[in-house]
């Protein structure tokens, strides 16, 4: 063995110690090659209307994200990191509340700055045990870096066929960080693990987002529906959503591979309060109230309007009585995308009073589209 790569092999394993020691739970690396193969599939996937409803994904962002030494000069490997988000207990109303669902992803703090300051600390804890200057540039799924298929060819684990990146000891519960650099690293090999014939994921998502073994229709995914989507939820797919509000993890909870996962050891994801959420006191809540409530929260991403859809959405699908008084409220909303799917809601609940309120508000109501949706839900189609 050559003193050029005995030395690559020392700062291999430096890089891996300092990765575990910062609260990553798995590393791997791979070389700064390009990605052609991956970006050459995301871009028919593209092409065939499978990432619609994200105009900021475009063919251009892919190409770039597909060369790492475009996006770093000098770049030669890539660390490739995953942090477990997975901790203990269900996303459980509790007794007396009428709750909505919520990502486990999202029930702490918002994990983009988090991981993104690792990335920073592991870079910098290099440069002090190298003793020389580490170039790097950090991704979090806010770049155009193809995240999976890094982590992929970096041996952190395999796609699975609900297109998550699965691990051996951390199943699909991990975000997943890479860190482009000019370290020179003797790449990891393949991940030799795969799905096999398990197939559960498929038919467990309810709007069949999952349209083929690892090709996902982004349009009907709840996630996309409940987050990136800022119009109305398509009436097709309502009561397909069930009682989530922001994300969805059923294709996860599914997953025989998570059964066995390991927790988090990181306590930051194990606070915050929003494994679910109170879908009556969110109606309610004011702009400033929404701010307070979920800082620091990933659910910020939805915005308070889209949060209020949602909500809508749940309490329809509930049907529970106790939240009609707050969705008659909701028919005054000034917002037209919570009003219309408030009268969805009420139209859900087929009793007396609700039917009296959408009459009431169809005789108020001037905005073309609210009034379609008050009309449906009087005539009990939707």
């Amino acid at each position: 063995m050559s003193k050029a790569l005995i030395q690559d092999s020392n700062v291999k394993a430096l890089v891996k110690k300092c990765a575990i020691e910062l609260g990553f739970d798995v590393v791997g690396i791979t070389t700064s090659d390009s990605l052609l193969g991956p970006a050459k599939v995301t871009i028919e996937r593209l092409r065939n209307g499978l990432m619609a409803g994200l105009p900021w994904y475009t063919e251009a962002r892919v190409i770039r994200g597909s060369i790492p030494r475009h996006l770093l000069e000098g770049a030669r490997s890539i660390i490739a990191l995953g942090m477990s988000y997975l901790t203990e207990g269900s996303a459980e109303v509790p007794r007396g509340n009428i709750g909505g669902k919520v990502a486990r992803y999202a029930w702490g703090k918002d994990y983009h700055k988090v991981i993104k300051q690792r990335m920073k600390e592991l870079v910098i804890l290099l440069e002090e045990r190298l003793e020389h200057t580490v170039k790097a540039r950090f991704y979090v799924d806010d770049g155009p870096m193809l995240d999976r298929s890094v982590a992929e060819r970096a041996g952190i684990g395999w796609f699975g066929k609900n297109t998550n990146i699965l691990t051996a000891s951390h199943g699909s519960w991990l975000f997943l960080g890479q860190i482009i650099t000019d370290l020179i690293l003797e790449p990891d090999k393949h991940s030799k693990k795969s799905c096999g014939e398990c197939t559960r994921c498929i038919p467990a998502c309810p709007t069949g987002a999952i349209v083929a073994p690892y090709v996902l229709d982004n349009s009907k995914c709840i996630s996309y529906l409940t987050i990136e989507n800022k119009g109305p939820i398509p009436l097709e797919m309502r009561k397909q959503m069930l009682d989530w509000v922001f994300g969805c993890d059923i294709c996860q909870e599914v997953c025989p591979v998570n059964r066995k996962a390991n927790y988090s050891k990181d306590s930051i994801f194990k606070r915050g309060g929003f494994k679910t959420i109170d879908l009556i006191e969110l109606l309610c809540m004011t702009e400033e109230e929404f701010t307070d409530r979920f800082k620091g929260s990933a659910l910020r991403r939805a915005k308070r309007i889209g949060l209020q859809r949602n909500a809508c959405v749940a309490l329809g699908n509930i049907k529970d009585v106790k939240s009609v008084p707050a969705l008659i409220k909701t028919l005054l909303h000034s917002d037209s995308l919570v009003r219309g799917h408030a009268a969805w809601a009420l139209g859900q609940m087929g009793d007396k009073v609700s039917k009296d309120a959408l009459e009431l508000a169809i005789s108020k109501e001037d905005d073309n589209w609210v009034r379609e949706e008050i009309e449906l839900a009087l005539s009990g189609t939707t």
